[in-house]
């Protein structure tokens, strides 16, 4: 299986350019499942229905989140009826929504998506770990899943690092989102389990963390209050992981990082081409 999971959508810029660029992957490189995180899809904060529909119409598979999922009110409602839309699975219990699900991919492929946040310097939610767990113990990699992708939204490197290792041999890829910089750290682990420990944004990259630059750099100067945090403008960068899985063990064979557009030096999967 080809699979390409994209990081955290940051406003339109974002948006813009997952929308123009997917379908063209998609078919360029063969995709069997993608993968997106969208949690900073409407204005940088949380995702709307529209535009939830908008990012799976242009290729999605499916869409994770993490700790902004409720920043649209609108989602509390509308992620009861789209099961292509996950947000942690470690929320607590009666939680609106799923964190993990089966997807049935456009190419027929069953490909089970897990979404969890980190508890390092983030809201405390319930043991990710035990989330994770319990998901996969309810469908095995090989057995009920052709793959499995788990997005670990996280702040610290080491609770993702440590995530990756304790699910090594057990799911197709664990990567990490929130921190919107792309690592140089992908690999397949000895396990067999693809890893990248942030898979960086999908947003303009001429910003702070996709923000326009001027309220952050005011912020960290004054300390004070000030206006509201917009997204960058300029023209959005792709940046995620490929993967490509062994048919038989459902785990990874070979991995690339994806960077397609300006200010970062792009890089792509050059095997598929």
């Amino acid at each position: 299986m080809r699979i390409l999971f994209l990081g955290d959508i940051v406003g339109r810029a974002g948006r813009s350019a997952v929308i123009e660029r997917l379908p063209g992957l998609r078919e360029r490189w063969n995709l069997d499942c993608v993968v997106i995180n969208g949690e900073n899809a409407a204005g940088g904060f949380g995702i709307t229905e529209a535009i939830c529909d908008e990012v799976l119409n242009a290729g999605a598979d499916a869409i994770t989140l993490g700790n902004h999922t409720w920043d649209q009110r609108e989602t509390l409602v509308f992620i009861e009826r789209q099961p292509r839309l996950l947000r942690p699975a470690n929320f607590p219990p009666g939680t609106p929504g799923r964190g993990a699900n089966l997807i049935e991919t456009r190419s027929g492929a069953r490909v089970l998506v897990v979404n969890v946040m980190g508890r390092l310097y983030m809201d405390a939610l319930d043991d990710p770990f035990a989330a994770v767990d319990q998901a996969l113990d309810d469908c095995p990699l090989g057995q009920v899943a052709d793959a499995i992708v788990v997005d670990v939204h996280a702040e610290a490197t080491s609770e993702k690092e440590a995530m990756g290792h304790y699910l090594d041999g057990r799911a197709s890829l664990v990567v990490g989102t929130h921190t919107h910089v792309p690592t140089a750290d992908h690999r397949v682990l000895p396990g067999g389990t693809a890893y990248m420990t942030d898979a960086g944004m999908c947003g303009d990259y001429d910003s702070v963390l996709g923000m326009q630059k001027e309220e952050p750099i005011r912020r960290f100067l004054q300390k004070t209050p000030g206006t509201r945090l917009e997204p960058g403008l300029g023209e959005g960068t792709l940046s995620g992981i490929a993967v490509e899985t062994d048919d038989r063990t459902g785990l990874a064979v070979r991995v690339a990082s994806v960077r397609l557009g300006p200010h970062l030096e792009e890089t792509w999967p050059q095997f598929w081409d």
